[in-house]
């Protein structure tokens, strides 16, 4: 049971931002979040968005650090990758 964090390489609301996923569940995945201090408006369907200056907390809790392409492919060998649904036209 591993949770893992991308570099902060996504560009938001003036800041940059990492991913958080785990690969068992994402009770996991809350109970980390809960305790780095995330907030619950931060968790986007299968993954949290964590600020760059959460970044080094977030490893030192024992989020593994590896590159985006890696991260997606943990989410969905876990099948825990959720699909954003597109907006109705």
């Amino acid at each position: 049971m591993t949770v893992y964090i991308d570099p902060p390489n996504w560009p938001g609301h003036g800041r940059m931002w990492s991913h958080l996923i785990s690969d068992v569940s994402y009770d996991e995945l809350h109970a980390f979040a809960a305790r780095l201090g995330a907030p619950p408006r931060a968790f986007d369907g299968d993954h949290y968005d964590i600020p760059s200056d959460s970044y080094a907390e977030a490893v030192r809790l024992g989020a593994v650090e590896v590159g985006s392409k890696t991260l997606v492919h943990h989410l969905r060998t876990a099948g825990l990758r959720r699909r954003k649904r597109r907006p109705s036209a």
